[in-house]
C-alpha cells in the first residue's frame, strides 16, 4: 500500500528539544481532527501517493540525519509505523509529531514521539487518548498549545493530575495570534511549572510559509 504524501522539505526544526537542527520533514496527508488554531490545514486533503521506498529516496537527497514525520495526523495512515521503522533502519534520528488522539503503541521504540494534548480552546479536547500516557518514556515529549488562560489552567491541572513531567518533557506553546507569548511565559514563571516554554522558530524566521 502507498502512503499519501503532502510534501517533503528540508528546514530547521522549529519545536521541541531538537529545535534548530537541520531536519527533513515528511508531511503525510490527512487528519481526523480540526483544531481551531491549526496552521497546516492544507495537509488535510490532496497529496500524492508514494511508496516507502520513494520517501526514503527523497529523504536521502538531503544532508540531515534528523527526520520528522508530521501531518496532519501521520498515524491516520496505516503505513506510517512501517515508514517510521524504515527510516530508523536507514540510520536516521526519527521523530513523530502526533495529535495524541490515536494509538501510539505501535510506533517503533527508536522513534521520539512528540505527542499533543489538546486543551479546551482547540475544540478537540475530548479526543485526547489518555491511554497513550503509559507508553511515553524519557525519549518522548508532550506538547500543549495554549490559546487562553483557561487552556493554561487546564494544562496545569493535567501536569499535576497525570504527573506528566515525570513521564517525559512537557512543552507549552502560545497559539499564534491568540495569546501573547509573554503572558504564557509569566504564568509559567509565577507557578513554577516544570515545563519548557517554546516559540515556533520556523515562524520567527519565515512566518507561515509552507514548506518551512
Amino acid at each position: 500500500m502507498a502512503l499519501r504524501l503532502t510534501e517533503i522539505f528540508y528546514s530547521l526544526q522549529g519545536e521541541a528539544s531538537r529545535v534548530g537542527l537541520p531536519t527533513v520533514f515528511v508531511r503525510l496527508t490527512g487528519c481526523p481532527l480540526r483544531c481551531t488554531w491549526c496552521d497546516t490545514t492544507y495537509s488535510f486533503t490532496g497529496g500524492e501517493p508514494a511508496t516507502i521506498e520513494a520517501v526514503l529516496a527523497e529523504v536521502a537527497r538531503y544532508p540531515a540525519r534528523q527526520v520528522c514525520v508530521t501531518g496532519g495526523e501521520p498515524l491516520a495512515q496505516k503505513e506510517c509505523p512501517a515508514l517510521l521503522t524504515a527510516l530508523c533502519d536507514a540510520g536516521y534520528e526519527v521523530s513523530l509529531e502526533t495529535s495524541g488522539a490515536l494509538d501510539i503503541s505501535t510506533v517503533d521504540p527508536r522513534v521520539s514521539r512528540i505527542m499533543d494534548l489538546k486543551a479546551p480552546d482547540s475544540g478537540e479536547c475530548e479526543r485526547n487518548r489518555w491511554e497513550n500516557l503509559p507508553f511515553l518514556n524519557a525519549r518522548d515529549e508532550i506538547k500543549i498549545v495554549i490559546a487562553s488562560r483557561l487552556d493554561y489552567e487546564w494544562a496545569r491541572e493535567q501536569l499535576a493530575g497525570h504527573a506528566l513531567a515525570q513521564r517525559c518533557p512537557v512543552l507549552l506553546s502560545p497559539a499564534q495570534g491568540q495569546l501573547q507569548p509573554a503572558d504564557l511565559a509569566e504564568w509559567i514563571l509565577a507557578d513554577g511549572l516544570p515545563v519548557r516554554f517554546q516559540l515556533q522558530l520556523h515562524k520567527l524566521l519565515w512566518g507561515n510559509m509552507q514548506g518551512k
